[in-house]
Parts: structure tokens; sequence; C-alpha cells
């Protein structure tokens, strides 16, 4: 089981902005596996550390299929240096908003700087479901949900059944 409790939409936490890292140390590597853990438990693909409540500049993203094909990204102090000026509109969820999707529009590929789990910097290009996955999750950082980039009614909707679903859970338990 996950030692990590990942946070549910509309909770404060998650509409705050997280603070750099000063580099990867034994703290922050034991923090980027929990999340890792928690990721993989919870069947996600990417996971910010203000989702589990720690108001730091950590994110880790798993686009893979299979345990056999897992490519784990470890990235601190994450920073989009590109992006395409191509946009596609994509379907999301969050793992902070269960069970609620919409299409947002993203640029189809970004480059990004960032520490990774030894400390290095380390410069990557990605597109597709990493473009995205990487965007969403870096927007965490910034105390932004994916319903953020929505309409309003839409946006509206979907909190509002995230908290009768919360009411809901809080009367079974």
């Amino acid at each position: 089981m996950a030692r990590l409790h990942i946070i549910i939409a509309p909770d404060p936490r998650l509409k705050a902005r997280a603070e750099p890292v000063e580099k990867v140390d034994a703290e922050v590597l034991a923090l980027m596996d929990d999340m890792a853990e928690a990721m993989y438990a919870a069947n996600g693909i990417g996971l910010a550390a203000p989702q589990v409540g720690v108001l730091r500049r950590v994110i880790v993203v798993d686009v893979s299929r299979t345990e056999e094909d897992a490519q784990l990204l470890r990235m601190a102090n994450p920073e989009i240096i590109w992006a395409s000026e191509e946009e596609e509109l994509r379907e999301e969820g969050c793992l902070s908003l269960p069970e609620q999707y919409a299409d947002v529009l993203r640029p189809t590929q970004v480059k990004v700087r960032y520490l990774d789990h030894q400390n290095e910097v380390r410069e990557l290009e990605a597109d597709d479901i990493l473009s995205v996955c990487i965007q969403h999750e870096m927007d965490h950082l910034e105390g932004t949900l994916f319903v953020d980039h929505i309409s309003m009614i839409r946006r509206k909707m979907i909190l509002k059944k995230l908290q009768k679903s919360q009411k809901a859970v809080g009367v079974a338990t």
C-alpha cells in the first residue's frame, strides 16, 4: 500500500504554488519514490507533489502501459523551455479529480529542463501523451488543475460532482 495519500479536489492545497527544491538529495529522492509508488497504486500515469500535500516542485511520470515497459521519469524543478505552436485537444483526467474527464487544449510537443533523481540537469523533448502528462503535472506545481483550462460551467459541474461523491463516501465510512 502506498505511503502517500492522494488529495482530492476541491482541497485548497491543490491550488497552492509549489516551491523549488535546492537539490535532489535523499529526502527529495525518497519523496519521488513514494510518489511513484502512490501513482502506480492508483493506476495513474503522473503525479505532482502538491497532490500528496507536499508543496515542492517535484513530479513523477510514467506513460508506459505495462510493468515490463516502465519508464519512470522523476523530475524536480521542471520548466518548459520550448513548446510547439501546434496544439491539440485531448481528453484528460486526474488522480485528484477521480472519474472526471474533459478535453484540454495543449501544445503537442514540449522541451523540458529539470533535475533528475541523481540531481543531474536534464532536457527532454516530449510529444503525444508524454507531452500532455508532463504539462498536466507541471500545472499542479502552479496550483492549476486541468478543469481550470475548461469552461466555467463545465468546471463547476465537475467540482459539484466531486463534492457530492466525497460527501457520499464520508457518509458510508
